[in-house]
């Protein structure tokens, strides 16, 4: 019987030491989820600035614009003589360039915001190599 109230003295001790610990988990636990709500917010706030479905229709109204123009342009040059063929032909080839500089400008963006995220990354991984560091120590001088 003395056996029998000894384990279960010390089943409570280990008990309020586990739900001490346990707390204590969780408690870090909701603030990590807190955090990673907040970045999530914060991510989904830049993508909408990067280019979220308003830049990609303005994208597409763009390429529908330079498109139609230099259709137009090219039907004029074969339907009538408007323009002299020297005029059009350097017409199309300013809106070609005009074109690519849009397309360049919206490259770096996407370049921009991929070298974001890696750096992004890059820092969760600091942070996580220094809490198993951490982590490694606390328990190296445990066992000492």
């Amino acid at each position: 019987m003395e056996t029998l109230s000894f384990n279960i003295g010390y089943n409570m001790t280990m008990n309020t030491v586990e739900s001490t610990h346990k707390d204590e988990t969780r408690e870090e636990l909701l603030d990590e989820i807190r955090e990673f709500e907040r970045e999530r917010e914060q991510l989904k706030e830049v993508l909408g600035k990067v280019g979220g479905r308003i830049f990609s229709k303005r994208d597409n109204w763009i390429n529908i614009g330079f498109f139609i123009l230099i259709l137009v342009l090219f039907l004029l040059e074969l339907a009538t003589d408007y323009l002299p063929n020297l005029i059009s032909l350097q017409l199309g080839v300013l809106l070609v360039s005009v074109k690519i500089v849009f397309m360049i400008h919206s490259q770096q963006k996407v370049h921009h915001f991929q070298f974001w995220i890696l750096n992004s990354i890059e820092y969760r991984m600091n942070e996580i190599s220094k809490r198993i560091r951490r982590i490694e120590r606390g328990k190296t001088n445990k066992a000492k």
